[in-house]
């Protein structure tokens, strides 16, 4: 897990905005897109689960490859 360094500004006192440095700007956005392919994976194992399947050797093979 990352650590954040938010700073937090206030407009009319109330929090408004949050500056991360770029670092871990960059390191959360990472953990995003893996969290969002996980859960992408998650549905196609959902709905292409029983679908039929074959080894890359094979594919390989059927590819002349």
């Amino acid at each position: 897990m990352i650590k954040l360094h938010p700073e937090v500004l206030k407009k009319n006192g109330v929090n408004e905005f949050v500056i991360l440095p770029y670092d871990e700007f960059v390191a959360l956005q990472e953990l995003l897109v893996d969290a969002q392919d996980l859960t992408d994976l998650r549905e196609a194992i959902r709905v292409e689960g029983g679908a039929p399947t074959i080894s890359l050797e094979e594919l390989k093979t059927e590819l002349g490859v």
